[in-house]
């Protein structure tokens, strides 16, 4: 069983590699500047697939800071929407949920 430290340091680091990963994609959307209109209409498409990565990056950022920020105030680790407790097993797959397994159907 995982303690809520051991939790919050899986957190910690999946936040370290949004990061990075969302830092590669504003340097990647930052260099594509091709004067060729074919090679733009490509890079165009690229673009709109890393800003689709980069929302779902920015969407999971703020559900980590969510997730630290009830482990800081003691909520962790209990369903949001119900009060009953996140089974551990739910957990090891979605460390920043904050709902059960019945509140999240």
């Amino acid at each position: 069983m995982a303690t809520r430290q051991d939790r919050k340091q899986q957190l910690l680091k999946r936040l370290g590699e949004l990061d990075s990963r969302l830092h590669g994609i504003e340097e990647e959307l930052d260099a594509h500047q091709s004067k060729d209109w074919g090679e733009l209409a490509v890079e165009r498409e690229e673009d709109e697939v890393l800003e689709g990565i980069g929302s779902s990056g920015l969407a999971e950022i703020k559900q980590i800071g969510a997730a630290l920020a009830r482990i800081e105030d003691g909520s962790y680790g209990f369903c949001v929407r119900c009060g009953d407790e996140i089974a551990e097993e739910r957990l090891d797959v979605v460390p920043a949920t904050p709902f059960c397994r019945n509140c999240a159907g």
